[in-house]
């Protein structure tokens, strides 16, 4: 699968200037923007995402984008450049060029400079861009956040400090969600064995057993607390398409305080601990992407691995004083339905331009809740 892509370019100053010709980028994944920058031929930044003619992935999709040049040849573009209130920073021009500005003056004062940026990804829950020395070895990466994943450079820090090299660290963090963290080596780990999910499970019960009883650290951190209190409104419109959610709606509030009986406390939450945020390199391994973290139940981790009854059951020695696999056990559906709550608060968060990119998730999560409640 791949994706057709057209550019429609402005300047610096957000100047339009027209659009490339549609050109095909192999990787089908709309958020990535390297194909983009290697497909078009001139110096471009990918800001943000303005039509897409089906659901990701694939398909033809339209972007506009940055370029300091000012190509011959270009077609007429006929586009609206007007401001959006949920915009993020790096989806402007502006925006673009004063992270690119900040991430260079941060890594310049730490005595990095001479570094190279290529871009990495931007949609609306991110954008990234690789810092690569002289040699062509990647040093460092800049990631901006939008406002809903702006304490994610603090829970890095934080959990560094109770774990360091379990996360990556932090250089500097500044204005606008940036933050620039150093280069993580390996690859992802999906589709990894359940013994190795059961170790990365492992390795962070130390840190959410230390945070259990510190809640309100995570709090002034700016850590948001897990909640399910939007749940009535968001299943309203797929009650009639999903037979059973009513049922699994009404019966929560019993699944919730079975849940409560467990005993597992509050803690510090990843929010989507799933192996494509686990970087290993050799024997170690890196846990990347804590911008969902939430204070919550530990037990939702351990649901998001999606492992095994194996895994489940070696995660839950882990929390002897507790019955966790019951607590885990009785999540498998929940843990479906906070996902729903969460691409809810995306879509209120995001421009409409972005909303393909989670079309259907709602709906999928709740569909898949309903699912594991009948398992």
């Amino acid at each position: 699968m791949s994706r057709t892509v057209t550019l429609v370019l402005v300047d610096p100053s957000g100047e339009l200037l027209g659009q490339l010709p549609p050109f095909t980028v192999e990787v089908p994944w709309w958020q990535d923007s390297a194909g983009v920058l290697a497909g078009a031929g001139i110096d471009v930044t990918v800001l943000r995402l303005l039509h897409g003619d089906q659901d990701p992935p694939g398909g033809h999709v339209t972007y506009l984008a940055m370029t300091p040049e000012r190509p011959a040849g270009l077609l007429p573009a006929d586009v609206d450049l007007s401001p959006h209130p949920l915009r993020a920073a790096y989806a402007e021009a502006a925006g673009a060029s004063a992270s690119l500005a900040w991430a260079a003056g941060a890594l310049d004062r730490i005595g990095l400079s001479g570094l190279t940026a290529h871009q990495q990804r931007t949609w609306n829950l991110s954008a990234i861009w690789r810092f690569d020395g002289p040699d062509g070895v990647p040093v460092a990466w800049l990631k901006q956040v939008p406002p809903f994943f702006a304490h994610e450079a603090a829970v890095l820090r934080m959990v560094d400090a109770v774990s360091p090299g379990l996360v990556p660290y932090v250089l500097a963090a500044g204005d606008e969600g940036r933050a620039l963290i150093t280069h993580v080596p390996g690859e992802d780990r999906y589709g990894a064995a359940p013994p190795f999910r059961a170790q990365v499970l492992a390795a962070l019960q130390p840190v959410q057993q230390h945070f259990a009883g510190r809640v309100d650290e995570l709090r002034a951190a700016g850590v948001p607390a897990l909640s399910l209190d939007g749940l009535p409104r968001i299943a309203a419109p797929h009650l009639p398409g999903i037979p059973g959610l009513r049922e699994l709606l009404d019966d929560l509030p019993r699944r919730l305080a079975a849940v409560a009986e467990c005993g597992l406390p509050d803690t510090l939450v990843h929010g989507d601990l799933h192996m494509g945020n686990v970087i290993q390199d050799g024997e170690s391994f890196t846990i990347v992407d804590w911008g969902d973290a939430v204070i919550g139940n530990p037990a939702f981790d351990a649901v998001r691995m999606r492992g095994e009854p194996e895994v489940l059951a070696a995660w839950a020695k882990l929390w002897p004083e507790y019955d966790a696999l019951r607590a885990a056990e009785l999540l498998q559906p929940v843990e479906f339905l906070r996902q729903a709550a969460v691409y809810d608060t995306f879509m209120a968060q995001i421009e409409p331009s972005e909303w393909p990119y989670h079309a259907d998730d709602v709906r999928r999560c709740l569909q898949t809740a309903v699912d594991s409640a009948r398992q």
